[in-house]
């Protein structure tokens, strides 16, 4: 009696850890910690915010094609999170569902077993009461204190039998689970991921090629922010190379507003986001403010405590050009509200490198400057009559610069010069300042997007721009 008693113990044990962890893990398993897992579950589809987004074109009375195009940055389209958590879940219920059928085969032989030790039970006390007087004074005794022993034994397979009750119900739960998910993933989409990702890439390439043809427009909107990255000080900048080819993604990375040196290098935006895969360029000479920018390889800033534009090439790590600006301020002569020696800030737009600024003969005026990218010569200046310390931030897009209100919180795209007509407007664009202190703002024209450090924080906004284009028969 005594191995079927251990084998029993074992059987009993086993079933009990196995129960116990199937219905203490398996909710937390699955994110549904009291839920019912017979009822429905459903997932909410993503928002706008967290894509690109397309809006549909209108034609106007006299027949002109009217079209609003908002562009992102093509480098933070990312994988849906949703979906790939999804079909990890489901794989996880499937293993477990499996697991539970072999667990179950296996319950089944056991609770045979356990059942037929059951009825040898019952059949030895039956014996034991019939055989009261036939039986020897020491064998009795014997045998009753073997039964003594067993009799602790009905009230473990009363609870056996009610622990495989329990996986059979657990079973049925997670069948249910397993239809409830297969329900959400034909609400998210009939197709696969891949091929879903296949479909947007294209589109999106599509998307940029249109954007493209479409040319310059007028900005009329900004989105809301998709924050990147929370790294470094409060103040600083990170940007792109605006002239690179679609396959370049490196982000630069310049920490502080001035005195610095030190320029990170990140192969793509997801080590920037990650941190990793970077080299280290120490410029020969400390920069000022943070309006600086990368165009066709080199980047162009503000020598610290003067008024020098330096061009500084990152595969040569050297200086290729730097000149002197005429008359424009620098030390926090004319910074942008916010101060952080913001004198000079330089910008790259479809047209070309700008620089913006301001000099005494301008009464502190923004100044916008033309300017080649291989001499740094200024080509052509503009006198915009807007005073500068009132700016909080600027940025040039087709040729016409835009100039927000504040740094702070609830600032707004306020103004407009138009280099092309030297006129100027005023305008009331919302721009969401999240973390409420920009201290650098810049456009790319590859990307369409905002760069912006905000409070610590790296930002992008994407644009839109109006466009009113003509059809083939109009003049």
């Amino acid at each position: 009696m005594s191995v079927p008693l251990l084998k029993i113990g074992a059987v009993l044990s086993t079933m009990a850890m196995v129960t116990n962890w199937m219905s203490q893990t398996l909710p937390s398993l699955v994110g549904l910690n009291g839920t019912q897992l017979a009822s429905p579950v459903h997932l909410p589809l993503l928002s706008p915010e967290e894509g690109w987004q397309l809006y549909t074109s209108a034609q106007a009375p006299d027949g002109k094609c009217i079209c609003t195009a908002v562009i992102p940055a093509q480098s933070t389209c990312s994988r849906d999170g949703r979906s790939r958590e999804l079909r990890q879940l489901m794989e996880k219920v499937q293993n477990v569902s499996q697991s539970m059928e072999v667990l179950e085969l296996r319950t089944y032989r056991d609770l045979q077993y356990v059942r037929s030790m059951e009825t040898l039970m019952r059949s030895l006390d039956a014996r034991l009461r019939a055989a009261d007087g036939s039986l020897s004074t020491k064998s009795f005794q014997e045998l009753k204190d073997r039964m003594s022993e067993l009799l602790p034994l009905s009230s473990v397979l009363e609870q056996y039998k009610a622990d495989t009750r329990t996986i059979v119900r657990l079973r049925e739960e997670v069948r249910n689970l397993s239809s409830s998910l297969a329900a959400i993933q034909e609400e998210m989409g009939a197709y696969g991921y891949e091929d879903l990702q296949q479909r947007v890439m294209a589109l999106e390439a599509r998307l940029h090629a249109c954007a493209q043809k479409l040319g310059c427009g007028k900005l009329t909107g900004v989105s809301n922010p998709i924050t990147i990255r929370a790294m470094g000080s409060r103040f600083g900048s990170w940007m792109t190379d605006t002239m690179a080819p679609s396959a370049d993604s490196r982000v630069w990375y310049m920490d502080g507003y001035y005195k610095g040196r030190r320029v990170l290098e990140f192969r793509t935006l997801g080590d920037f986001i990650k941190g990793q895969n970077f080299i280290q360029h120490l410029l020969p000479q400390p920069w000022a403010g943070t309006g600086h920018v990368v165009y066709n390889g080199s980047l162009f800033y503000n020598k610290y405590q003067s008024n020098v534009v330096v061009k500084y090439h990152f595969r040569s790590r050297s200086v290729l050009v730097q000149r002197s600006l005429p008359g424009a301020g620098y030390n926090n002569t004319f910074p942008y509200s916010w101060g952080g020696f913001s004198d000079m800030d330089f910008m790259v737009d479809e047209s070309g490198l700008w620089a913006v600024y301001t000099t005494n003969q301008n009464a502190g005026n923004i100044v916008v400057s033309r300017l080649d990218p291989h001499t740094l010569e200024v080509v052509r200046s503009w006198d915009t009559g807007y005073p500068k310390r009132s700016a909080g931030e600027a940025f040039m897009i087709c040729g016409v610069l835009y100039v927000t209100n504040s740094h702070l919180a609830g600032a707004k795209v306020y103004f407009a010069y138009f280099t092309n007509t030297s006129s100027y407007e005023y305008t009331d664009v919302p721009f969401h300042n999240q973390y409420s202190h920009i201290s650098m703002l810049d456009y790319n024209p590859r990307e369409r997007a905002l760069y912006t450090w905000n409070n610590g924080h790296q930002v992008l906004y994407n644009v839109t721009l109006f466009h009113v284009i003509s059809t083939a028969g109009d003049p």
